[in-house]
């Protein structure tokens, strides 16, 4: 039997959304919905999509976010309702291709477009906002199912149905699931972030400040969430 290609079930944008949270204003743009015909993808972005806060949101590792709609169609029966194509915050929802199991630096030809795997979505409290439900964060947390950001390496246009290829693969075996495992609990393994060349330089240096920290140096970074 011949295996499903790899492909984009939908592609989601959205822009930033004032609201109000525990009685503070706040802002997201984490409400995406599925556009129709081709997108462009260019710079830091796709075009028509926004992130309220860039330095932990967006940037040149995070220029797109891809949700495989096998972990979504997971989490529906996990929560009881259905959910649609941008729930999770994602630009990508895709269909027959493991995105926690891909490898940071492995290569994804999508439409016009080269995508570069860089690393897991870390969620925060907008995630519980947009799933109405304050627990989710860890929840999400628990379930290891952290989809992946990519970043840009060639620009072009992508729309739903085009095929996924995997056109470059790395000689290591470090996926976006191995980071986001080893940020949430298995930190004895962080010197495996810094062996990987392609690592983005964020998470470069939370791995050596960690490691710092465990040898009690002081530490303050971070690699961002969301």
């Amino acid at each position: 039997m011949l295996s499903t290609p790899a492909k984009v079930l939908s592609v989601n944008v959205g822009s930033v959304r004032e609201f109000d949270y525990g009685g503070r204003p706040a802002k997201s743009a984490i409400w995406k919905s599925p556009v129709v015909g081709r997108i462009a993808i260019r710079g830091a972005n796709l075009a028509g999509d926004d992130q309220a806060d860039r330095q932990a949101h967006g940037g040149p590792d995070k220029v797109v976010y891809a949700y495989a709609v096998e972990d979504a169609r997971w989490w529906e029966g996990e929560i009881g309702r259905a959910l649609a194509y941008g729930e999770f915050g994602e630009n990508l929802t895709t269909e027959a291709i493991e995105v926690n199991s891909a490898l940071i630096g492995e290569h994804w030809e999508i439409g016009t477009t080269v995508l570069e795997v860089s690393e897991p979505r870390i969620p925060c409290w907008r995630l519980g906002v947009r799933m109405n439900d304050k627990t989710f964060p860890r929840r999400f947390t628990e379930a290891l199912r952290p989809g992946a950001y990519l970043r840009l390496v060639a620009e072009g246009h992508v729309g739903a149905g085009d095929e996924i290829r995997v056109v470059d693969r790395p000689d290591h075996d470090l996926t976006i699931r191995d980071v986001f495992r080893i940020y949430t609990r298995d930190r004895d393994e962080v010197e495996r972030l810094l062996a990987v060349p392609r690592m983005s330089q964020s998470w470069r240096r939370w791995a050596d400040d960690w490691l710092q920290k465990t040898s009690r140096r002081p530490t303050n970074a971070e690699p961002g969430c969301c």
